[in-house]
C-alpha cells in the first residue's frame, strides 16, 4: 500500500529535500507552500522521476482560511500517514522595532498552524496506530538570540510540544519529532531581512545540506528521541552553549577550528 505524507513549506529547502526522499522510498504526496509555480515544478519533477503522485496545496498558513482549507483535506485523506510542519521564515532586527504583523504570521506559521494540522492529523493516526509527525524547528531554539526573538521562541515551542506529545502517544503507534537543524544551505537566508547576512562569516564546516539535514532526521525517528539535533557538530555547540563557558567555546570554535 502506497504511503501519504503532507509536506509544508515543501517548495524548497529542507521542504523539498524531504518530498525528494519520500519519493524515492514510494511516498505520495501533498505539497504545501504559497509559491504555486514552484510547487508545480517540484510535483512534475517527482513524478516524471519516481512515478509518484504528487498533489499541490498552494496555501499561506500565516492565514487561518488557508490553514483550514489544509486542515480539511487532511481529515479527507483516508490514511495519512506522515506529517512534516516545515514552513517557517525568519526576522532580523531588535523586538520593538520589527513590525507587530511579522511578529504574528511568525507565530501563526511555527506554532498555530503547526498544532491545527497536528490536531487535524492525531485522530486518524490514533486509530490506524501508526503515523509520523514531524516538527522543523531550529537550533536557535536553544539560544534565545537578540535581533531574533519571536523566531527563537516559537521554534522553542515546537521541542516542547514534541516532548510532551511523545509521552501522551507513547502506546498509540504515533511517532513525534522535532528536528532542529543548525545552519543549512537553503533560501532561509535570502529573502531581503537577511540582506546584510553573509554565509561566508559562518565557518564552513558549520552547514550542512539540506538534504542532509533530512536523511539524518529520518533516520533519527527509529530511535524514538522527540527532539533531534542533525549533524555532529551542531549537536556538541548546542551542548557547549548550555555550560557556562559556553558562549567563550562556541567563539572560538566557529572562528578556528572548523574554518575550513
Amino acid at each position: 500500500m502506497t504511503k501519504t505524507a503532507l509536506i509544508t513549506g515543501a517548495s524548497s529547502g529542507i521542504g523539498a529535500a524531504f518530498a525528494r526522499l519520500l519519493a524515492a522510498n514510494g511516498y505520495a504526496l501533498m505539497l504545501v507552500a504559497r509559491r504555486q509555480a514552484k510547487l508545480q515544478a517540484l510535483a512534475e519533477e517527482l513524478a516524471q522521476k519516481y512515478s509518484v503522485m504528487a498533489e499541490v496545496l498552494v496555501a499561506d498558513l500565516s492565514k487561518p482560511n488557508d490553514v483550514a482549507s489544509i486542515e480539511e483535506r487532511i481529515r479527507a485523506i483516508p490514511g495519512l500517514d506522515m506529517l512534516i510542519n516545515n514552513a517557517g521564515f525568519g526576522t532580523m532586527g531588535f523586538f520593538a522595532e520589527v513590525g507587530l504583523t511579522k511578529h504574528l504570521d511568525m507565530i501563526n506559521v511555527h506554532v498555530i498552524a503547526s498544532v491545527r494540522l497536528i490536531h487535524a492529523a492525531l485522530p486518524g493516526m490514533i486509530a490506524r496506530k501508526r503515523g509520523d509527525i514531524i516538527n522543523v524547528s531550529s537550533g536557535a531554539a536553544y539560544l534565545a538570540m537578540p535581533n531574533a526573538v519571536t523566531y527563537c521562541a516559537t521554534k522553542r515551542y515546537l521541542i516542547t510540544l514534541a516532548e510532551g506529545l511523545a509521552k501522551e502517544l507513547a502506546e498509540t503507534g504515533v511517532r513525534v519529532m522535532t528536528v532542529c537543524p543548525g545552519f543549512t544551505y537553503t533560501e532561509f537566508h535570502d529573502t531581503e531581512e537577511f540582506q546584510n547576512f553573509n554565509r561566508t562569516d559562518i565557518a564552513k564546516g558549520l552547514w550542512m545540506s539540506a538534504e542532509d539535514v533530512v536523511k539524518e532526521s529520518l533516520a533519527a525517528l527509529d530511535s524514538g528521541r522527540p527532539v533531534f539535533i542533525p549533524g555532529r557538530r551542531n549537536r556538541l555547540l548546542l551542548g557547549l552553549q548550555r555550560s557556562p563557558l559556553g558562549p567563550v567555546l562556541l567563539s572560538l570554535l566557529a572562528k578556528k577550528r572548523w574554518k575550513k
